[in-house]
């Protein structure tokens, strides 16, 4: 972004309008948060069709992520279960701003990663015969549970067997599949990473679950897509970001915030994953995300290029310096593009993506 480092931990960059963090819109010489500028006119600044469908707010969030550090181990809910959680956490009275509260909205939480970087995750659970060929080569006794479910194909039972050990046990357990991680053996690079979880969440059973989740390295511009229940954890590098404008996040361990495994369980996928890596095969590519609140599409400007939203669209300028609308922007900068802005122009040499709705 060209600003001078804080000495202190930046891990995001919120874009949209999102009632815990919205953007803020300059226009006409003065500021307001997105938020409130969509709702005094959500069919001019949404377009009709996604005014309606999406009850006239913007249905989508942005972010640039950087994760220094394995981040916490989640999955995020469907519509049906945010809705059905939200609603008990307010039937409880449990405040919107509660440390220990689950749901922070009613909307569900999918979300497209674009690297930035070379960017490495756990993401979807391995099929139960490589979790078990994993995790019994760590020779740890103390798995043979979740090992024997695993090898009967019964991955749900497994992961229960983990997220409900006593926190004596669980920490034992993990202790020794961290130390067991620091020994050579198969997996060195799943080992690696169960270390580096180790020393930073010490005696967290997290550390055992993560290694039953699939390793993958995105290259920059590689793109991955997660739907509802997929548990996952970033473990390192920058991506922008695209979800449905939410921040519902279900938190199994590897953290110091509210873990909720009873809304965890529930929400988690517990079928096996394919990772399906998105690469793009051109200077202008269009993600595939199978939802409607977003799409994302990444641009290589060298030049200038014209385009027509459909809908309302996000620009964000990750590198280089761009003119979009008329408006210069340079990394971390971004135009908010209103419905019905017709056909506009982008100039200028750098990376671009501009955030929509799906189609």
């Amino acid at each position: 972004m060209g600003v001078p480092p804080t000495g202190e931990p930046q891990a995001e960059l919120w874009l949209g309008a999102h009632p815990r963090a919205p953007s803020v819109l300059r226009r006409s010489g003065t500021n307001r948060p997105l938020n409130q500028v969509i709702a005094n006119d959500p069919i001019g600044e949404l377009g009709e069709d996604a005014a309606q469908t999406f009850g006239g707010e913007l249905p989508f969030l942005l972010k640039i992520l950087a994760v220094d550090q394995p981040l916490s181990l989640q999955t995020h809910p469907t519509l049906s279960q945010a809705q059905a959680g939200f609603d008990s956490e307010d039937e409880q009275g449990i405040p919107l701003d509660a440390e220990h509260r689950s749901y922070r909205d009613r909307n569900h939480k999918p979300e497209l990663i674009c690297a930035l970087e070379p960017f490495t995750a756990l993401c979807g659970l391995r099929p139960p015969d490589s979790a078990a060929a994993l995790l019994d080569s760590l020779e740890v006794d103390a798995l043979d549970p979740a090992i024997s479910f695993l090898q009967a194909g019964e991955i749900a039972p497994a992961l229960r067997w983990l997220l409900e050990q006593t926190p004596e046990s669980g920490t034992e357990i993990a202790q020794q599949v961290a130390a067991a991680c620091s020994k050579p053996g198969p997996y060195p690079d799943e080992r690696h990473w169960g270390v580096r979880i180790g020393e930073q969440h010490p005696g967290d059973i997290g550390v055992a679950i993560a290694l039953m989740l699939n390793l993958v390295r995105l290259e920059p511009g590689q793109a991955l897509f997660l739907g509802a229940g997929n548990l996952h954890v970033y473990l390192r590098g920058a991506v922008v970001e695209i979800m449905a404008n939410s921040d519902n996040v279900l938190r199994g361990g590897l953290t110091v915030k509210h873990v909720d495994v009873p809304a965890l369980l529930d929400a988690v996928n517990c079928r096996p994953h394919d990772v399906l890596v998105q690469a793009p095969t051109g200077p202008c590519f269009t993600f595939e995300a199978p939802v409607p609140d977003f799409s994302l599409t990444r641009v290589e400007l060298d030049g200038s290029q014209r385009f027509a939203p459909s809908g309302p669209e996000i620009v964000l300028c990750a590198s280089g310096s761009v003119k979009v609308a008329g408006h210069k922007i340079t990394g971390g900068g971004a135009v908010w593009v209103p419905a019905g802005a017709g056909a506009l122009e982008m100039a200028g040499n750098g990376l671009v993506f501009r955030a929509a709705t799906g189609g």
